[in-house]
């Protein structure tokens, strides 16, 4: 795959990603996870498809995640093997973490307006699970940052940018884990993960200046 093809995918692919990824970790649970147990089964039982929409839509997303990264390899590997490998690597290991926290939110299904309590553990152990594979969210962008900025492709600021977004991602993690009441600190953490969106919104709207055609 040459770069310029890798360039176009990317172009369709990561934008669909992100939409995708935001629907179901985002706008699903604001719309129906509450944090009263019995608002939140009677949300879910009311809107079980939406429900079910916000599993699926997880699912997709790792595994558009999962092209998405191999065409950033394609985009940057004559730019440094080890930091298109360490990105690749990073970006895998969330893939299998995020898709098993989906087991959380298909046993809260079954279990809404039956157990509730248990469904509101199970919900919870979702959500987790989400935190846990933002870690490697962080740490991917970091190698992404370097290639960005090594590879003069794109605008300078682009770079750091981006391992500003990873930064948000992975302390943003751990600030979730460790605090009881994360919520008054987190919103600082969600603006510098926007570092990604700048990255995305120029793939997507301006390209990348690609000096050489690389083939295999």
């Amino acid at each position: 795959m040459t770069q310029k093809e890798a360039l176009k995918g990317l172009r369709i692919l990561y934008p669909i990603w992100m939409v995708v990824g935001m629907f179901s970790l985002v706008y699903v649970p604001s719309r129906l996870i509450a944090e009263d147990a019995v608002q939140t089964a009677n949300n879910i039982l009311g809107n079980e498809l939406l429900f079910k929409l916000g599993i699926v839509g997880n699912l997709f997303a790792q595994l558009l995640f999962i092209f998405t990264v191999i065409l950033l390899y394609h985009l940057f590997r004559s730019v440094s093997k080890t930091c298109t490998l360490n990105m690749l690597i990073f970006a895998l290991i969330s893939v299998p973490i995020a898709m098993v926290s989906t087991l959380g939110q298909l046993a809260a299904l079954n279990l809404a307006g039956s157990d509730n309590a248990l469904m509101m553990l199970f919900i919870n152990l979702n959500e987790q699970g989400i935190i846990i594979a933002s870690i490697f969210w962080g740490l991917w962008l970091f190698p992404l940052g370097n290639l960005i900025r090594q590879s003069g492709y794109f605008p300078k600021l682009i770079g750091p940018a981006v391992v500003i977004g990873g930064i948000g991602y992975l302390f943003g993690s751990f600030v979730q884990l460790l605090m009881s009441n994360p919520e008054k600190i987190m919103p600082i953490f969600d603006i510098l993960t926007l570092g990604e969106m700048v990255f995305i919104m120029w793939l997507v709207f301006r390209g990348a200046k690609i000096f050489e055609t690389e083939k295999v």
